[in-house]
């Protein structure tokens, strides 16, 4: 297992659920966290925690339900920080919060679901790779998700017969298109991409039902992919600490082209 001591570690979405059990984690590990969230009041009271074990521990606070907030984030970033050693997209929402299982749209007039689980991580690390590849041997670990369903490239947004489910497995199942795709063209570069399933239905906000799975072991998971050799997590997917197969369409080349050039359009690359 590699050592966390002097990395710098970013986890969007740090101030609930898993992302700030694991920041809390990092930070007895040693690790410089860089805690992103949209709330001040919880980006404090997060910043409080992680100290509190002694960790060094930055904040960062953004709305990534908008493209401009990416990028807002990725310079702020950029201009504060020196490296970025491992980033940890975690930020996510719901089949059903926000909204109710209504259906509903970032401020860009994209799809929510697809906006803030995917195409905010995939715009957020695409801006942050010139400083990962300089800081290399560096990591990306996408918080995904064993809930996946095929993405309808036809109608992507779900403009017809919406469906919260749907939404989120789709945004799901496209981190983990992105992690397969983007591993390949860092093949050789010292930059890992991995994704993984922490846990199944943990006690978080987002999460409706009874808890199947503790928050620790999320986080147990998710320190396995932050620190684990390169050569045994890098353009997989895990569910927990085993890898697992995907949905089908995460190994079709022309998905991946398709989202590929759909992302680049909607992020405006």
């Amino acid at each position: 297992m590699e050592p966390l001591d002097h990395k710098v570690v970013l986890v969007t979405g740090a101030t609930d659920g898993l992302g700030r059990a694991l920041a809390a984690r990092l930070g007895r590990a040693g690790a410089a966290v860089l805690v992103h969230g949209r709330d001040p009041q919880r980006i404090a009271d997060t910043v409080k925690e992680v100290a509190a074990e002694g960790a060094q521990v930055r904040s960062y606070q953004a709305d990534l339900s908008s493209i401009d907030g990416v990028v807002a984030l990725a310079g702020q970033l950029r201009q504060a920080e020196q490296r970025l050693d491992v980033l940890v997209n975690n930020a996510g929402i719901g089949h059903a919060v926000p909204g109710g299982g209504t259906r509903q749209e970032s401020a860009d007039g994209i799809e929510l679901r697809f906006a803030v689980n995917y195409l905010a991580g995939y715009l957020l690390t695409r801006m942050m790779l010139p400083m990962m590849r300089s800081s290399a041997p560096s990591r990306v670990v996408n918080v995904a998700s064993a809930g996946q369903q095929a993405i309808d490239f036809d109608d992507v947004m779900l403009t017809r017969d919406y469906d919260g489910f749907r939404a989120y497995r789709q945004s799901k199942l496209a981190q983990i298109l992105f992690t397969f795709d983007l591993s390949e063209e860092l093949a050789g570069s010292g930059v890992t991409v991995s994704a993984l399933h922490p846990a199944t239905f943990m006690p978080t906000k987002i999460v409706a039902g009874d808890p199947a799975s503790t928050i620790e072991q999320g986080v147990e998971a998710t320190m396995w992919q932050i620190t684990a050799p390169p050569e045994e997590v890098a353009g997989l997917y895990f569910n927990g600490t085993e890898e697992a197969r995907a949905n089908e369409q995460a190994y079709d080349p022309e998905a991946r082209h398709q989202l590929r050039e759909l992302s680049r359009q909607l992020a405006g690359l």
